[in-house]
């Protein structure tokens, strides 16, 4: 794999890290939105009783929290556990957060006006909304679909922070999802939202952490119609407990020797303390078949699957964290399969470099390194993409000097080795 920083413009770095500034930003604002900072850390029971709060199960054993990996994990359930077993510190938004609402631009103009996703009634406090994912309808471009984590059903019976908002006129106009019950379609889900169009089924499938499929599996909605609240039916992925950081790619290519394919990849911490597991349908969703590309250890972080979208190979970028914090050296994976999933190879293990990070770690998580004395927490994840056997990857580490964080850029023309 060849690194390459210096031909990158100055205008171009400066475009990535506020597009990475704004995307910690709203990691940040999702936290606050999902009460994940509203009690001060104090000293809780070992075995929860009494819950009040749905994503922290009755009887849980606070003293397995490292075991099961909880604390390594990012989803908003495993943040509610560490503040219910007081492993977490809670506060509320700094001032500095303040001072850079009131210095951006409102509304943010990325090339045209932008648009609402979140219409209808917003009840405060549950109001708040992040982690977008979207996708287009190949076959019709006006067409979009973007899912999104949304605590409006935070209290729901059953819980359901997925939402959705559809778009029939290019993203002139969204529509959020809602069923006469005031709640999304996506009914005992948990967020952490992948979209995916499947062409030949002319299907679309939401997909999120989801209680329904093991108790934090992998599974989700899907529907032809996707305008319609009411359309979208129930289906699993992967049963099990504590699975967490989901990604999906569909290949919508007909040229491909695997057109049509779905690939969902994943850390499952019921096995090894987070292996990292691919999922392949190859009928349309109707079954999914397991790969496991690592075991556990080290930890290698899920970071995002993607598809070249001429040859149909598929790519997973990860990432060693070398123990999370801000002392372990983090490393790039590349993990590459071109026979449509069935196997993988890890084609690329990039050099040791430190994380992202003003030196403070995560206030509700001290495994997630920060910026910006210790609200934005950020490991230096980055996003791949690949076309014609040249593959394409950005992320973040330090900067020189006391330099928090600088966006850098590898390329791969031998198909990511």
């Amino acid at each position: 794999m060849k690194k390459t920083t210096a031909s990158q413009s100055a205008f171009f770095n400066l475009r990535l890290l506020i597009g990475l500034f704004m995307v910690l930003a709203g990691v940040f604002l999702a936290l606050v939105g999902f009460g994940a900072f509203s009690a001060q850390a104090q000293q809780k029971p070992r075995i929860i009783i009494n819950s009040t709060d749905p994503l922290v199960p009755n009887g849980f054993d606070c003293s397995q929290i490292r075991a099961l990996g909880i604390d390594r994990q990012e989803n908003m359930r495993a943040g509610a556990i560490m503040i219910a077993c007081g492993e977490a510190q809670g506060g509320a938004a700094s001032t500095f957060s303040e001072l850079i609402q009131q210095l951006l631009p409102a509304p943010l103009a990325y090339g045209g006006t932008d648009v609402n996703l979140i219409t209808g009634t917003e009840t405060s406090p549950d109001i708040t909304q992040s982690e977008t994912f979207s996708w287009t309808n190949p076959d019709n471009p006006l067409q979009i679909v973007v899912a999104y984590n949304d605590s409006r059903g935070r209290f729901a019976n059953p819980i359901n922070i997925s939402g959705a908002s559809v778009s029939t006129d290019g993203g002139t106009t969204f529509t959020r999802l809602t069923r006469t019950t005031g709640q999304s379609p996506f009914a005992n889900t948990l967020g952490d939202p992948v979209i995916l169009f499947n062409k030949p089924s002319q299907t679309w499938f939401a997909i999120f952490l989801d209680v329904g499929c093991g108790g934090q599996g992998i599974g989700g909605y899907k529907s032809t119609n996707p305008s319609d609240p009411n359309s979208w039916t129930h289906f699993c992925v992967h049963n099990a407990s504590f699975d967490d950081r989901e990604s999906g790619w569909a290949d919508n290519n007909t040229s491909s020797p695997f057109f049509g394919r779905m690939y969902v990849s994943w850390n499952d911490f019921n096995v090894g303390g987070g292996a990292l597991f691919v999922r392949v349908s190859t009928d349309n969703g109707i079954t999914w078949t397991p790969h496991q590309l690592t075991t556990g250890t080290p930890f290698i972080r899920d970071v995002q699957i993607t598809g070249d979208l001429a040859t149909g190979d598929v790519y997973v970028a990860g990432m060693n964290e070398g123990g999370g914090g801000t002392g372990g050296p983090r490393s790039n994976r590349m993990f590459r399969s071109t026979d449509g999933g069935n196997t993988w190879t890890n084609t690329f293990t990039g050099p040791n470099f430190t994380g992202p990070s003003d030196g403070s770690t995560c206030t509700s998580n001290s495994y997630f390194a920060t910026i910006f004395a210790g609200y934005w927490r950020h490991m230096g994840w980055g996003e791949p993409a690949a076309i014609n056997h040249v593959v394409h990857y950005v992320y973040a580490q330090h900067g020189t000097g006391s330099d928090p964080g600088d966006v850098y850029y590898i390329r791969s023309t031998d198909s990511g080795v």
